[in-house]
């Protein structure tokens, strides 16, 4: 589901932007997730590739934020790593039903409902604003 990737992006991302440019290695990153390193360096190549973070590879390499964390909406994040619906999926409902042939158009509406009301939020937020909590 979406918050697993989401959850992973923010916490990644929020280290690098509380590091304040400290170059972090993806073993340290892991630790602090509690995912396997190999993991973490996918979700970071991935990142990357969004822009959200830079990497130097090498003695003294690491990870670090490729913009400032002020300039990053948590909209932006929650885009860049959308996979499913936020609210999951639904059943193969019996046609003959009255509610279950026409539940899946409801669902559909009210689901994107549900996003575009979480996006709007997420929109007035920034990475740094999220950091600031720590």
């Amino acid at each position: 589901m979406n918050n697993v990737k989401f959850a992973t992006a923010i916490h990644i991302l929020s280290l690098l932007a509380y590091s304040k440019g400290e170059r972090l290695s993806s073993e340290y990153i892991a630790g602090s997730i509690n995912l396997n390193p190999a993991l973490v360096r996918k979700e970071i190549s991935y990142l990357r590739k969004m822009g959200f973070v830079a990497s130097k590879e090498g003695n003294g390499g690491g990870s670090y934020l490729a913009r400032p964390a002020e300039k990053i909406l948590l909209s932006e994040i929650y885009q860049a790593v959308k996979s499913s619906q936020l609210l999951g999926k639904y059943n193969n409902p019996n046609p003959a039903c009255t509610i279950g042939r026409q539940i899946n158009g409801h669902l559909d509406h009210l689901y994107a409902e549900a996003e575009r009301s979480m996006l709007r939020d997420l929109e007035k937020q920034t990475l740094q604003d999220f950091v600031s909590r720590f």
